[in-house]
């Protein structure tokens, strides 16, 4: 604004906000999820450089860096999982950084999260088991839990049989003993298989 309280375009004004190219970023709107999903499935597919692409595009556009960091995170955790458990811990990591520092270095943290996402081996394995689960939960009578691995905390309770049979397995050789978990109806249940 000039000293007579008005915005004056000349050529130089115009010549010089056409020289920065921005692209097309509906925060609010269907680019805005068009660009996450394709930044989503760009690490889970295992691209780093659509995956940096599709993060540049969101910064661009003025994207949350929190937002985006969220997004790491889930990845991580939904398709990387059990493969490389370390993925979590690099985007929980970046996401605290990014709070701490800020924009515009929060690009690079962000830059280096999403790479390190793209570029793990990839498991949905914990993702499927806890959805397998719940769906096991909210759906079955799935029994009860058995007594031997009940908490005891009064006599009470040890009485009744709460606890009484429980192999602490730090007591046998490799940490380890066979002992059932699951509820009776629950046996031979398999949630958790790594692929």
């Amino acid at each position: 604004m000039s000293e007579d309280g008005y915005i004056h375009i000349t050529d130089e004004v115009i010549k010089n906000s056409i020289q920065t190219r921005k692209a097309i970023f509906d925060k609010n709107g269907e680019v805005h999820y068009d660009n996450i999903s394709a930044f989503i499935k760009s690490m889970r597919g295992s691209d780093p450089d659509a995956t940096v692409f599709y993060l540049a595009r969101a910064l661009n556009g003025g994207e949350d860096p929190m937002f985006l960091a969220r997004r790491i995170a889930i990845c991580a955790a939904e398709d990387v999982g059990m493969a490389n458990p370390n993925a979590l811990v690099v985007a929980n990591s970046a996401m605290q950084a990014i709070h701490m520092i800020g924009m515009p270095e929060a690009r690079i943290i962000l830059s280096e999260a999403a790479i390190y996402v793209a570029t793990s081996k990839k498991s949905n394995a914990a993702y499927l088991a806890i959805d397998a689960a719940l769906a096991d939960v909210k759906n079955k009578d799935t029994g009860e839990i058995p007594m031997h691995i009940r908490n005891a905390p009064v006599e009470k309770m040890r009485e009744l049989g709460y606890n009484e049979g429980y192999l602490y397995p730090h007591d046998f050789p490799g940490h380890y003993v066979e002992q059932q978990y699951l509820p009776d109806k629950m046996l031979g249940t398999k949630y958790y298989n790594f692929d």
